[in-house]
């Protein structure tokens, strides 16, 4: 396939309108099942990037990030839907200026639509997403992520770049990294980090949701800093104020947990 160019399937979609523009909803939602895009027909198209940091937009979607030895930015993309009394689910997708912008739109009175788009991201390039409505994922990358999330989960494995991860309306877990500097915030969410390697700098802020460290034990102590407004705190580690090993770890309403990993 040449870069840029596309194979487009038909989305499956389902759309219900009676005849002189009265909806029948009884007999339409009959006929309408949940969706499920992960069976849905994949549509794949390929983006050229011209620098070395790609910044993702994406809404109403759930988006997962994968490393690998390409050369372009290669997506993939499923979407499920059905409509009463509008239209969609609508699918969009443009690269411009280093910017992947990825839509789902429906536009109805009832609707249930989803989607899924799995972006190949060229080693050694950095990663900004800013997503919405739909869970987030990565793994196996080297470089640094910045993952902002409104309405979804942050997920993140086995990756050794610096993180920046937020999560508004959702959970942040990032599992067998060995990031050395991990910024992570949630709002109405819990929080969950587990160390590989031993950082030096794990900064921590969550509004609504449980806290969890889990550091790489031994010899090793930390410089560990935990406050917390309506909740309880625990501190499993060795602990050292000179330690060059920083652990900030704040919650207004949660409780904070700093242990040994197993």
């Amino acid at each position: 396939m040449n870069m840029g160019e596309k194979i487009i399937m038909p989305l499956r979609t389902r759309a219900f309108v009676a005849s002189g523009g009265a909806v029948l909803l009884g007999l339409a939602l009959t006929g309408c099942g949940s969706t499920d895009p992960s069976d849905a027909p994949a549509e794949h198209k390929s983006f050229a990037l011209s620098g070395k940091t790609l910044t993702i937009d994406s809404s109403n979607t759930a988006l997962e990030l994968v490393p690998a030895d390409i050369q372009a930015v290669e997506v993939t993309r499923r979407v499920d839907g059905w409509v009463v009394g509008g239209s969609g689910p609508e699918a969009r997708w443009s690269m411009r200026d280093d910017t992947l912008t990825l839509r789902v739109k429906c536009k109805a009175l009832i609707s249930d639509c989803s989607s899924q788009h799995q972006v190949k991201v060229p080693r050694g390039v950095k990663v900004v997403v800013e997503g919405g409505n739909g869970g987030l994922t990565a793994s196996g990358f080297s470089t640094p992520l910045t993952l902002h999330n409104t309405n979804g989960k942050v997920d993140v494995r086995d990756s050794s770049g610096p993180l920046r991860l937020e999560s508004r309306n959702g959970a942040v877990v990032a599992e067998k990294i060995s990031a050395k500097s991990v910024t992570a915030r949630t709002t109405n969410g819990s929080l969950q980090l587990g160390f590989a390697s031993v950082p030096d700098l794990v900064d921590t802020q969550t509004r609504n949701g449980d806290t969890t460290i889990d550091l790489p034990g031994g010899s090793v102590s930390y410089a560990v800093s935990a406050e917390v407004r309506n909740g309880g705190t625990s501190v499993e580690v060795p602990r050292s104020d000179s330690s060059q090993h920083a652990v900030k770890a704040r919650s207004t309403n949660g409780r904070i947990s700093v242990r040994t990993a197993n």
